[in-house]
């Protein structure tokens, strides 16, 4: 289901819009302090807590805000590293939730439920064999680690939203799919 779909529905883990997201940032510490940190009007940051002008030409008062041109710069390029290096920025890091395929209840559980211990198990196997090697971890392994690592977490996300839905739940009527 896309990003757009998702705000209409309010689904998506309770998925605020980018101006919401500001709005409620913003009230924090106030309009003035965010606008002479970021060296900007009290104007724009308010347009940027307002809904944006759809682009049938609505009247909201709102302006592209800066996580909607960031999000844009994602969708123009699909390549996420100013994503990635906001999250580092931010002493995270981003993790890719990977889509399932919810075809069968049962199937799809114990696919999932095997993925993820067989990420893990290939994430101990990466720490076992670094350390084996000379009782250190060097950088190489140690890049080899953080990919076997970011592979657990996106395949651990995709299960906890699959589980979210109701994927594994035959009680459900329907089986959305991500």
């Amino acid at each position: 289901m896309d990003r757009e779909l998702r705000e209409e529905n309010g689904e998506g883990g309770g998925e605020m819009k980018s101006h919401d997201v500001l709005k409620a940032v913003v009230e924090t510490i106030g309009t003035k302090r965010v606008a002479s940190d970021l060296r900007v009007s009290s104007s724009l940051v308010y347009k940027w807590c307002a809904e944006p002008p759809s682009e049938t030409g609505d009247d909201a008062s709102g302006a592209r805000n800066p996580l909607d041109r960031l999000l844009q710069l994602y969708e123009s390029t699909d390549d996420r590293r100013p994503i990635e290096w906001l999250c580092t920025q931010a002493n995270g890091f981003f993790v890719e939730s990977i889509a399932t395929d919810t075809d069968a209840v049962d199937e799809a559980y114990v696919s999932h439920t095997q993925r993820l211990l067989s990420e893990f198990s290939e994430l101990l196997r990466a720490v076992a064999d670094s350390m084996a090697h000379e009782g250190r971890i060097d950088h190489s392994e140690s890049k080899q680690i953080r990919a076997k690592w970011l592979s657990l977490q996106s395949c651990a996300e995709a299960f906890v939203q699959a589980c979210e839905r109701g994927n594994f739940d035959p009680e459900v009527e329907h089986f959305s799919k991500p």
